[in-house]
């Protein structure tokens, strides 16, 4: 069995052992290390070179974002970043995604959803809700200006990579369908369709799930 190794970071000790008694239950994942600073989540980060970070938004010294921000840009770090948050704001979410964040998570969430992000993260996809990503995502589009090409789907560069299924692929994931829903939209399997989307990644050069939405959105594809 594959661990995933996690790094913890909130400023609130209560909370990061509330996280840590729920993760170390499942003998799939190992709560690595814990630090109440931006500051400290970098330096850990960096030593430790978890799997996945759970960070916190609003702490003293450096805050989630930037520390996100440090975080994804040393290539040396090959951590996926969940930002978790008491609170629902698009600004956080667009800024999270900007940063290079791979998932978003509410505090009020329950026990399994966070196993649920810390696995998804460790597979190398993303962890949106899909009310949270059309949200998010429309406004990350906008917010690029006209600037943006959207020429006719099937002329646009961005999809001359792609096999005419992947492109099917990334047009339903940018629509933020789950792989069941793919599967069930296009009549194939789910393990094919995770087939198609590894390979939409590696060739459109995307970290992660959410990094390929991301850029499906800026290119007019959703």
């Amino acid at each position: 069995m594959t661990t995933t190794r996690v790094l913890l970071v909130d400023d609130h000790a209560m909370l990061r052992a509330g996280f840590r008694t729920i993760l170390d239950t499942q003998p799939d994942i190992d709560v690595v290390g814990e630090a109440a600073s931006g500051t400290e989540a970098v330096a850990l980060a960096a030593e430790l070179r978890p799997d996945v970070i759970t960070m916190d938004v609003q702490m003293p010294d450096m805050d989630g974002l930037d520390a996100t921000r440090r975080i994804i840009a040393d290539p040396t770090i090959p951590s996926a970043v969940a930002i978790v948050t008491t609170f629902d704001r698009d600004d956080y979410l667009f800024d999270a995604l900007q940063a290079g964040a791979s998932g978003f998570l509410l505090k009020n969430a329950g026990p399994e959803e966070l196993i649920a992000a810390v696995r998804s993260l460790a597979a190398g996809d993303g962890m949106l809700a899909p009310e949270v990503t059309r949200r998010v995502l429309r406004r990350f589009a906008g917010a690029q200006g006209p600037s943006i090409p959207t020429p006719p789907r099937p002329q646009t560069p961005f999809l001359e990579p792609l096999t005419e299924r992947e492109a099917e692929v990334l047009h339903l994931m940018a629509d933020a369908r789950s792989n069941a829903e793919i599967a069930r939209a296009l009549f194939i399997g789910e393990a094919t369709v995770k087939t198609h989307v590894s390979r939409v990644l590696q060739k459109l050069g995307a970290r992660d799930r959410v990094q390929a939405v991301v850029l499906a959105h800026r290119h007019g594809l959703a």
